[in-house]
């Protein structure tokens, strides 16, 4: 039998998503091919230490990573993927590629992915330049605008500016955008930190919000009587679209609580489009993948009114949850890949593109 893949399995992490990315590694843990991988579970913590971790630790049962259970361990930055101890000098394990499974600001946004390159070792999603770009919604929407991409108007605020003119940025959101608009944090995803307004006191009061979690907000447009369609991409040079699907919001929108809380979303699939819009909706999410260089996967989110066939890009995510009813997995599900083998593509696809990267750093 040929070696296993030394997979390690990275979660939790010091965003607002903390727990988010718990419940994904934990679906990895349960469905991975235990005949093809040598798994190595490293917990972060919100303070941003990293412990190793067993599939039976507390981490699992409490959904949150503690801060002093599990042996301190890096990942070397010297070239080789090799995960070291700081208190153990004899602890030292080869790893071949790295999963990721981290949401928001210090682990979706190319800061771990840097890490990564300079250490050499292969990762699955995209790498710095499409994570930073993705995960800064105002660096995506310029991606996408230069790229011809429809999107919905958009203003950015940041903390600095709000503070001195608040009244300016206000009188010209409402101007130029009038409502109902959507406030969001310019760097945090699942929801953390958005507000829906038809009010200027109520639009004050979510730019602040928002900015708790960010030094930039995001103020757009509301695109009314839409529906929440989303397509998963995944590939390299070549990405491919799966099929389509929509979401039917538990809550005035898709917020934080119907994601993960209350349960009250429905998600359908294929989503309730016409044969041409859904084509029009996949061609558009390969180019929004390609726009801000993605690879291996990513879920772009659109807009599209009602009986107009309009679509509209509303924003790509490059690391999408990872539960098996999560929309990413259950899309490919549908396209006739299942969970495990979902997996087993993303690390080929890893491999993959640090085989091409290592080859071109090559001395000549």
């Amino acid at each position: 039998m040929a070696d296993k893949i030394n997979l390690l399995l990275l979660f939790g992490g010091q965003s607002a998503e903390h727990e988010v990315s718990v419940i994904s590694a934990r679906s990895v843990v349960d469905a991975i091919d235990r005949d093809r991988y040598e798994l190595t579970l490293v917990g972060i913590t919100r303070g941003g230490r990293w412990r190793l971790r067993d599939e039976q630790g507390a981490a699992f049962s409490s959904g949150s990573v503690a801060e002093n259970e599990g042996l301190a361990v890096y990942l070397d930055y010297t070239g080789g993927g090799i995960l070291r101890s700081s208190v153990d000098r004899d602890f030292e394990r080869r790893i071949d590629v790295v999963f990721p499974l981290l949401h928001g600001p210090r682990g979706e946004d190319g800061t771990v992915q840097g890490l990564m390159d300079l250490a050499g070792v292969a990762y699955v999603g995209a790498g710095v330049v499409g994570s930073s770009v993705s995960m800064d919604k105002e660096m995506m929407r310029r991606a996408f605008a230069a790229e011809g991409l429809p999107q919905t108007d958009w203003r950015v605020v940041n903390d600095s500016s709000w503070r001195s003119h608040r009244q300016d940025h206000l009188d010209r959101f409402v101007s130029e955008l009038g409502f109902p608009l959507f406030v969001k944090p310019c760097s945090l995803g699942s929801s953390v930190g958005v507000s829906k307004v038809d009010s200027v006191e109520s639009l004050a009061e979510a730019v602040d919000f928002a900015l708790r979690f960010d030094y930039k907000a995001m103020v757009e447009r509301s695109v009314e009587q839409a529906q929440e369609v989303e397509c998963a991409v995944l590939g390299n040079d070549d990405p491919q679209a799966s099929p389509l699907g929509e979401i039917i919001p538990g809550a005035e929108f898709y917020n934080y609580e119907t994601k993960y809380i209350d349960d009250k979303s429905q998600l359908v699939i294929p989503a309730r489009l016409d044969a041409e819009t859904s084509a029009q909706v996949r061609e558009l999410a390969v180019a929004a993948f390609q726009a801000v260089e993605a690879f291996g996967l990513a879920r772009v989110d659109f807009l599209v009114r009602a009986g107009e066939s309009r679509v509209l890009v509303n924003e790509i995510n490059t690391m999408p949850g990872f539960t098996p009813i999560s929309m990413y997995p259950k899309l490919w599900l549908e396209a006739g890949m299942g969970y495990g083998a979902l997996i087993d593509r993303l690390v080929d696809l890893a491999l993959e593109r640090h085989a091409g990267v290592a080859n071109r750093s090559i001395d000549r």
